[in-house]
């Protein structure tokens, strides 16, 4: 196993890191309020630890489990510490009408934080269209949540897709980076869904393999 690093206390990162932590990997959890940072290692357990906002982060695999807007200005204070990391980019650029976005109409998020990082840091889109309680949530009868998973540099998105099904989660690659835009759109489809058919955030987007 390995060291995973999160940048992050709030839902997401509860559920990656509890996951994770499962799983046997270590887990570094950052945060601007490094309270907050030291009570979810701790709920993590003997598998985790807590580092300095701003500081290197000690896994070569970096979860930014942050509000999109918080995101850019984050990873910018981080600068080059974050170079030649994996970064997974769990964000949604989503706006508050929950029907548009907040990213420019020729771009999307993870292009945006690709803007905003070293060069050699690579980008891997995952994560971003399950609920937190939905991955935080054991298994219904038995399947596996697919994660969904885009980013131009092959071996990070085989990194990435070996700790997600480290997880007990199924990693579904979905191509470059630029199908991140797809994958963003995917989550503000289960806004939709949510808000207009099923009128509750109990349910998960996935594939279904007929045969």
């Amino acid at each position: 196993m390995s060291t995973i690093s999160i940048i992050g206390t709030g839902g997401m990162a509860a559920a990656i890191g509890r996951l994770a932590a499962k799983a046997g990997h270590t887990v570094e959890v950052m945060s601007r309020d490094a309270a907050k940072a030291r009570a979810l290692a701790e709920e993590f357990g003997a598998n985790a630890t807590t580092g300095t906002f701003g500081v290197a982060p000690a896994g070569d695999m970096v979860i930014l489990a942050l509000p999109y807007p918080a995101v850019l200005d984050v990873v910018k204070q981080y600068g080059n510490e974050l170079a030649g990391k994996v970064l997974v980019d769990i964000t949604n650029p989503i706006a508050s009408d929950h029907v548009s976005f907040v990213t420019p109409g020729d771009s999307f998020g993870a292009r945006e934080i690709a803007k905003a990082v070293p060069t050699d840091a690579k980008i891997v889109k995952a994560f971003n269209t399950l609920f937190s309680h939905v991955l935080a949530a054991d298994p219904v009868e038995g399947r596996l949540l697919d994660v969904f998973i885009a980013g131009d540099d092959a071996q990070a998105k085989a990194r990435v897709s070996a700790f997600v099904a480290s997880l007990g989660l199924r990693p579904m690659d979905t191509g470059p980076l630029l199908m991140a835009k797809t994958l963003e759109h995917v989550s503000l489809l289960s806004l939709g869904l949510l808000t207009h058919s099923v009128k509750h955030a109990n349910f998960s987007i996935g594939v279904s393999l007929l045969g």
